[in-house]
């Protein structure tokens, strides 16, 4: 009794902090959510460049990296794109790369035809809803 008090005091008073769990990265003890929302190369390798450094800095079983990509954004996904060979490594380092349909859908309407995309992104419904959705579990939001 006195246990499930003193448990009920801390979940009250907020002290215990539930970090996101990642079933790929069991480990991790950061959780960081980069977008990409701008189709320039500068911005894309900024984006690249940022993920290669913190797994370089925490080791890529101690950070769990999703790199989220919509509107002009998704053209890093592009499966021509000239950093796939960076990207595929991240990738094998355990960086998840999503890439918004609603995006692709409207480039479908306008164009006529859908981009091709790197074979291993993640398609979500709306990036910026699952930006959301991933803050809310406890990922931290950088946009480089």
């Amino acid at each position: 009794m006195v246990v499930m008090l003193g448990l009920a005091l801390l979940v009250e008073a907020g002290t215990l902090y539930a970090e996101p769990m990642s079933e790929s990265k069991p480990f991790a003890e950061k959780f960081l959510l980069l977008q990409l929302s701008d189709g320039e190369a500068e911005k894309q390798n900024k984006v690249l460049s940022v993920a290669a450094n913190l797994l370089e800095h925490y080791g890529p079983d101690a950070i769990d990296i999703e790199i989220t990509t919509f509107g002009p954004g998704v053209r890093l996904m592009y499966a021509d794109n000239s950093r796939r060979e960076r990207i595929s490594s991240l990738m094998a380092q355990g960086v998840r790369f999503t890439v918004c349909m609603n995006t692709i859908n409207t480039i479908e309407r306008e164009t006529g035809s859908d981009p091709d995309l790197h074979p291993e992104s993640i398609p979500v419904d709306v990036g910026v809803a699952h930006i959301l959705d991933e803050v809310e579990k406890g990922y931290v939001l950088v946009r480089p």
